[in-house]
């Protein structure tokens, strides 16, 4: 067995301190206290000696370069119709309140006329007692009756002093008093006819009848209730069409063509249910008009869509309802020769990675959107080389001039012009 030079040393060195001890044997008790310390840093020494011996290590084999894969799409030039999304709210149209005219106490109330309930134009809805409106109507007739008699004999009256005067038998003053009577007799019958008028048309106003067909909304007064003039019966609506207000904002309204006036075409509008998203129903509508005037928060432009037969009384849809929200999707222009790309295979707001069909290297391009929504980002033409495919998986690194290998049996063809499903996302790139 061979030692190495350190361990040689440090044997000796353990010798001579054992003998000098030996030696010593008087003074052996200082030696072993000195001879202590140095024992420890021997063996210190020794172990470090040992441990720090530096191990060899294999080599590695070389790192094997890995070629960055993705999915690819081709991508054709096409025209793409642009639907603009918003939201809204639907409204009644032509809502009323329903006013008593006349004071009284309520003797019936229809059927129709609870909340919710439908009702046709002319239908009674509320009877007030129309005793004293009858009575009234009684007297005024009489009075009438009272009042051309009274002018029938003012007229008699009249005629033999225009008759007397030709003899001289009356005077002048005579007659022009007999025809002041009957002018006077005629004024009270006008008098009589215009009272009996007004309380046939008070005794009318004991029935309050509905405006138009329509739906109640609210019911205020009961049976037997006392209602005065002005008094609240309760609020109706329309039922013939709804409205719902939808805001556009200056970035889609450079995408629509919205009507101005009256013989301007309406704008398609498709509605859904924006609370149940499940939801299968689509309500047509129309815009008709706007307010012409930029809400004072958002400086957006309201414009208001009509459906008409909205609960579904004379057709099959689903009935809507007032006070629910929708989600419009507006028919907007149509870009021309346009390349509508995938939205999640844009990255950092403008950047695609091409890669080249042949050669397949990469080639990051920046584009820029002439309109997006969730489901895509729409480019001119230009933008793309032609003949490139677009890489449709996130890569971290994409150096321009990059190997890439497809992903097999994933290349899909996108016809950018099936635009038509999904195009719902209100935002616009300027």
């Amino acid at each position: 067995m061979q030692l190495s030079v350190r361990q040689a040393l440090f044997l000796c060195l353990s010798t001579f301190m054992a003998s000098e001890i030996h030696k010593s044997r008087p003074h052996g008790g200082l030696l072993l206290r000195l001879a202590m310390p140095m024992l420890i840093l021997g063996l210190g020494w020794f172990g470090f000696s040992k441990i720090s011996v530096e191990v060899e290590e294999e080599p590695r084999p070389p790192a094997k370069k890995r070629i960055p894969r993705t999915r690819v799409q081709q991508l054709t030039v096409s025209d793409y119709p642009i639907r603009i999304q918003t939201y809204g709210i639907v409204q009644a149209h032509d809502p009323v309140t329903l006013a008593a005219e006349i004071s009284g106490a309520v003797t019936k109330i229809s059927p129709s006329f609870e909340v919710g309930a439908y009702f046709t134009a002319g239908e009674v809805l509320v009877e007030i007692d129309d005793r004293n409106y009858v009575a009234a109507v009684s007297m005024a007739d009489s009075r009438l009756l009272a009042a051309k008699s009274a002018l029938k004999l003012a007229e008699l009256n009249e005629d033999r002093k225009l008759r007397l005067i030709e003899s001289n038998a009356v005077s002048r003053a005579e007659v022009d008093a007999a025809s002041a009577t009957r002018e006077q007799a005629e004024a009270d019958v006008e008098l009589a006819a215009s009272e009996l008028e007004r309380a046939k048309i008070d005794l009318q106003r004991t029935k309050v009848l509905a405006p138009f067909d329509g739906r109640m909304q609210t019911k205020e007064i009961g049976l037997g209730q006392i209602a005065g003039p002005n008094t609240t019966l309760g609020q109706i609506f329309a039922i013939d069409y709804a409205e719902v207000r939808l805001p556009i904002s200056a970035s889609q309204r450079e995408y629509l063509t919205l009507p101005e006036f009256a013989d301007d075409p309406p704008v398609e509008v498709e509605l859904r249910d924006a609370i149940n998203k499940a939801s299968t129903a689509v309500w047509k509508a129309e815009i008709v008009r706007t307010e012409g005037v930029l809400d004072t928060d958002s400086r957006d432009l309201y414009a208001i869509a009509r459906i008409n037969d909205p609960f579904g009384q004379h057709s099959e849809q689903r009935p809507l309802r007032i006070g629910q929200p929708v989600v419009a999707s507006i028919e907007g222009i149509t870009l021309y020769d346009v390349i509508a790309l995938p939205r999640n295979a844009v990255r950092q707001l403008d950047k695609v990675i091409l890669v080249h069909p042949e050669e397949l290297t990469l080639l990051p391009v920046n584009v820029t959107a002439l309109w997006s929504n969730s489901q895509h980002v729409v480019v001119n033409h230009s933008e793309i080389p032609e003949g490139m495919l677009l890489a449709t998986t996130p890569m971290v690194f994409t150096p321009e001039g990059a190997t890439v290998e497809i992903i097999p049996d994933a290349m899909t063809t996108a016809a950018v012009a099936d635009t038509s499903v999904g195009d719902s996302d209100n935002s616009a790139t300027q």
